[in-house]
């Protein structure tokens, strides 16, 4: 009995060292050495593997740089423009300055301009719900608001606001990494350039009905109506799918839509107060007087 038990663990102990043998051979032939300027450049990014960049997370962005020896299509939209200039100088190339950019919220059916009609009462997740209800307001295009967007934002840069029920982006937090935007079925969320002084106009809705079923689900959505295209001098909106469009490319920031859409779809962010001139009563009594 101990001989055979002695034969047991000799056999299984040549068969260890044989396998220990292979596999350290196997490794050395195999073995691939990784450039050590990958760490560097993996260590200057966020670290957030956020995917804005198209890869899979910091590390395959920075595989991709040392690999292409350029940066040009490359861009880390969480780090900005400092991060890749800080990657430029470390491998010695030339980094390409490209506009900053935002998470937009292209939905205004807040509780109070889409009452709801029934009840939801399932799983609370946007991607279920898009699947087995239109929304509780009857919207199908809308924001159904329980928060898939806000799961995928590594930076907190987005939450829903309890009494809309909508979406709000941080913009001191959000780096236009478009997590949020993948996350949320309904692609009711766009990442945008910031605009000139931090200023956008954006048409927030996506509402594909005809004007009066949209309407009848949210006053504040896009009717398709097309003044705002015939009000633009620069050929910035479009109307595709019964609603408008806005190419943050081609338009001006001049605000002509916004003053002239009907529900108020259309949204000018971070704009300083019109000045309104006043007529005083002063005033008045002077032009009676003078006439």
């Amino acid at each position: 009995m101990n001989q055979i038990l002695i034969i047991s663990v000799v056999a299984l102990t040549t068969i260890g060292v044989i396998a220990a043998i292979i596999l350290y051979v196997a490794a050395k032939k195999f073995h691939v050495e990784e450039d050590e300027r990958i760490g560097k450049v993996a260590e200057l990014l966020p670290g957030a593997n956020c995917g804005g960049c198209g890869y899979a997370g910091c590390k395959g962005l920075a595989e991709a740089i040392v690999k292409a020896g350029s940066l040009e299509g490359l861009k880390c939209p969480a780090g900005g423009n400092e991060v890749m200039e800080k990657i430029a100088d470390t491998l010695g190339l030339v980094a390409e300055a490209t506009a900053p950019q935002i998470a937009v919220v292209r939905c205004s059916g807040s509780r109070q301009a889409a009452p709801k009609k029934v009840d939801y009462d399932s799983i609370k997740s946007c991607a279920y719900a898009n699947v087995v209800s239109a929304g509780e307001s009857g919207c199908k295009y809308g924001c159904l608001g329980y928060g898939d967007c806000v799961k995928g934002c590594n930076f907190g840069a987005i939450h829903i606001d309890e009494e809309t029920g909508l979406p709000v982006i941080d913009e001191d937090k959000c780096g236009g990494c478009g997590g949020c935007a993948r996350n949320c079925p309904r692609g009711i969320i766009e990442v945008r350039d910031r605009g000139p002084k931090n200023r956008r106009v954006y048409v927030s809705c996506i509402n594909a009905e005809k004007g009066a079923a949209a309407k009848k689900n949210c006053s504040a959505a896009c009717i398709g109506c097309g003044k705002c295209v015939k009000v633009c001098p620069f050929e910035a909106i479009t109307l595709d799918k019964n609603h408008a469009y806005i190419d943050f490319t081609k338009c001006k920031l001049c605000r002509k839509c916004v003053e002239e859409c009907p529900t108020g779809a259309i949204h000018a962010v971070n704009f300083p107060p019109k000045k309104v001139e006043e007529t005083t009563e002063l005033s008045k009594t002077e032009i009676i007087v003078n006439k």
